[in-house]
């Protein structure tokens, strides 16, 4: 088993970020909530508590019992963590006279303090906090300040116990990865041995003992996470995985042909399902977003339990389910209130009797690539952008049919193949085009037009849960309009959406 790091959340927006930036230090962590701390074995070598939302005296604070924790081993208390720890061991904390949002530069640091190695006096840092540590516990001392700050972090003598009142996972804190990696590394003693090498070691042999001479299906999409999921699961048994690749009618342009020639290239035993009748005519005169996706989800169930049905001996369904799905399901506060509905496999492990497999349930996406890569997966495959599980049915406002779906993928195919010419696309996390459920007025060869209106989208993001828009360049968006309108009949009008996640979504339904 691979060291750990407890990541205990009290509800922070930044807490996926913490267990990102450990990550990065080839460092396995784990998210748990307050509430449910794990049994604490030889394998985790330190822990650390999140920010959170809450004010230490607000009467439903987080409250967790550190027990088993503090003063055994290594403990990292982040902005409410450090407030919880100095409130709760007998200091002081209070709401600051002035709210303390944004940067911050350290004024002092205690350089003797392994946790701050390398980092100096004028280091930049963010703070998010209402409230501030005014008294410390007894036997603690301040280790750095802020100008606003005196107690900006301390440190529990005779113990390795620390709080800082800034984040050091997030980008604006300069030195913050120094002061996790410090954490880690001095002083829990970690030997960051988290990599792609070891993680697939580990996971083909994990699956061998876990699969046994079963049989697993699995539906692969053409993206990033049910690709590496099968190419792990192909090297740990072999052709007793059975790979089913559904065509919907509403995936981009020759995208099926292309994607099963790839992964019939890479030695998958992969069959190729052509359903995308049944799927548009369960979409026909559908126009509510919601009921798209259901009909959608429902008819892929009805295909792929067909498939997987006349393969015989099948035990086990695969999913590429990540980890940022399994936290969300364990989330400090439950689920977060559904924006839309997710487009999977879900009911059929209890429809079909299947069990589960989920070789990626441990990695962040940007892991995922990197295990891709350690496997050998090309790079057209790992690098592609996400595409809705809906595909181009959410991208059509409104209800959807062949004649919009052929607009819409003319229209598609040409905006990423303009970004790969101008070497934008992996300058680029997602993009696509949408097409509104509207017409507007134009002029083409001195005659009126009535025409659709496409939109275009394009966005930067780690993980999508929030996005910026990107500034194509001026000068591609007018070329790349013109070329639309010229070659795709049936539009007059291109239009650039430029909202950010949040307020906006990143697909428009």
């Amino acid at each position: 088993m691979h060291e750990r790091i407890l990541i205990l959340d009290f509800g922070s927006q930044y807490t996926q970020l913490i267990a990102r930036r450990l990550r990065e230090l080839s460092v396995y962590c784990e998210i748990h909530p307050y509430s449910k701390i794990p049994a604490l074995g030889p394998e985790t070598k330190g822990v650390i508590l999140s920010g959170s939302p809450y004010s230490t005296h607000q009467p439903d604070a987080p409250l967790p019992d550190l027990g088993q924790i503090k003063g055994r081993l290594p403990l990292l208390g982040l902005c409410y963590g450090a407030q919880y720890l100095a409130h709760h061991f007998g200091g002081r904390v209070a709401a600051s006279d002035s709210r303390e949002y944004g940067r911050a530069v350290l004024g002092s640091v205690d350089p003797s303090e392994p946790l701050f190695k390398g980092i100096h006096r004028g280091s930049q840092v963010w703070m998010s906090h209402g409230d501030t540590i005014l008294e410390l516990p007894q036997h603690a001392t301040p280790i750095a300040s802020t100008h606003d700050v005196p107690i900006a972090g301390f440190r529990v003598a005779g113990e390795a116990t620390y709080g800082i009142q800034f984040h050091p996972e997030v980008h604006h804190s300069t030195d913050g990865l120094t002061l996790l990696r410090n954490f880690v590394e001095d002083v829990c003693g970690c030997r960051r041995d988290w990599t792609p090498t070891a993680f697939i070691e580990q996971s083909i042999g994990d699956l061998r003992a876990q699969l046994g001479p079963d049989r697993v299906v699995l539906g692969l999409s053409g993206g990033v996470d049910s690709t590496v999921a099968a190419v792990l699961l192909s090297e740990a048994i072999g052709d007793r995985l059975h790979c089913i690749f559904v065509d919907n009618g509403l995936l981009r342009k020759d995208e099926f042909e292309r994607v099963l020639a790839q992964y019939e290239g890479m030695g998958l035993n992969v069959k190729g399902v052509d359903a995308s009748d049944a799927f548009l005519e369960a979409l026909a005169e559908v126009s509510d977003p919601e009921l798209k996706r259901k009909a959608i989800g429902r008819v892929f169930i009805e295909v792929f339990e067909r498939e997987a049905k006349a393969i015989s001996g099948v035990a086990w369904l695969g999913q590429g389910t990540i980890y940022p799905d399994v936290i969300e399901s364990i989330s400090v506060n439950g689920p977060s209130v559904t924006i839309k509905s997710h487009h999977n496999v879900g009911g059929l492990p209890e429809r079909m009797q299947l069990k589960v497999v989920e070789p990626l349930r441990l990695l962040f996406k940007d892991e995922v690539r990197r295990v891709g890569r350690a496997l050998g997966i090309a790079e057209e495959l790992l690098g592609r952008h996400p595409f809705p599980g809906p595909g181009l049915a959410i991208r059509i406002l409104g209800a959807v049919d062949r004649e919009k779906l052929a607009i819409l993928k003319e229209v598609d195919a040409l905006f990423i193949e303009g970004l790969r010419e101008e070497g934008l696309y992996d300058h680029v996390w997602q993009a696509g085009a949408i097409l509104l459920d509207t017409r507007s007025v134009g002029v083409m060869g001195d005659e009126r037009t009535y025409e659709r209106v496409v939109a275009l989208r394009a966005v930067e993001s780690v993980d999508g849960m929030t996005a910026d828009w990107v500034h194509l360049p001026h000068t591609f968006l007018s070329r790349l309009s013109n070329r639309i309108i010229n070659k795709v009949r049936g539009v007059n009008r291109v239009v650039y959406d430029i909202s950010s996640k949040p307020p906006a979504t990143i697909e428009w339904e």
